[in-house]
């Protein structure tokens, strides 16, 4: 479904992404780990259009995305969830959730969920419980589970996740995962950025492991949790 060749990304003159290729499959959800720097979320920002590569061909559903504008990118399905969940601190929960919504693209699989307002109060009660409170009223945990609702209320077939779980407390990264357990039942792709280990192995189909700027090591999360190698040379685990 999201296919990256031989992708280069600069900042200025800093060389952040060198020759990076993976694909990610229709349906699954892979997992990018590595320490900080390796340029997981430049990934995710060359995916997204929010900086654009120099070098090398980014595609979604055979499709070339790379060099196209962020919009226009958003619209061929592609939702971000970003680092920090950005949350439009003048707005009200439920404008957060609304400000962005469209309607599901025809070109939607069978049997493919559809994303409504109501959709994602079920998913998050407490989000329909304090939806007229301004965003920045809500807990960290609370908040992702808004950044996450405002990207499925576009509808999209495929969700880039970036440190999901960062600044959250435990039993708040157990749900967040659990959150993700069930968008994966609903047949969406993810990309999931991550530094927590554990959240990454529990709820990927695969894992790639990322260090400066290229894929290192990929496999099973059972593989990953065996490699205890691996796992110390470029995680620090």
């Amino acid at each position: 479904m999201l296919k990256l060749e031989q992708v280069h990304t600069y900042y200025g003159n800093s060389h952040i992404l060198q020759g990076l290729s993976f694909e990610v499959p229709t349906g699954k959800c892979m997992a990018l780990l590595g320490r900080n720097g390796a340029g997981k979320t430049t990934t995710i920002h060359s995916i997204a259009g929010l900086t654009t590569p120099r070098h090398g061909r980014i595609s979604f559903c055979g499709a070339t995305i790379s060099g196209l504008p962020s919009y226009k990118i958003a619209r061929q399905g592609i939702a971000l969830v970003p680092q920090g969940r950005r949350i439009f601190p003048s707005l009200t929960i439920r404008e957060n959730l609304t400000v962005s919504a469209r309607e599901a693209r025809q070109d939607r699989k069978a049997g493919q969920k559809v994303w409504t307002l109501e959709e994602v109060y079920e998913l998050f009660p407490i989000l329909k419980e304090r939806e007229q409170n301004m965003g920045t009223q809500l807990s960290g945990g609370q908040q992702q589970m808004l950044a996450i609702g405002r990207a499925l209320l576009t509808n999209p077939h495929f969700l880039l996740m970036d440190e999901p779980s960062e600044g959250l407390a435990p039993v708040v990264i157990e749900q967040i995962g659990e959150i993700i357990q069930t968008l994966k039942k609903t047949g969406l792709s993810i990309l999931l950025v991550e530094q927590n280990f554990y959240l990454a192995c529990a709820v990927a189909d695969e894992v790639l492991i990322m260090n400066k700027g290229q894929i290192v090591w990929n496999g099973s999360p059972q593989a990953l949790l065996a490699n205890k190698e691996v796992q110390h040379q470029y995680l620090g685990v």
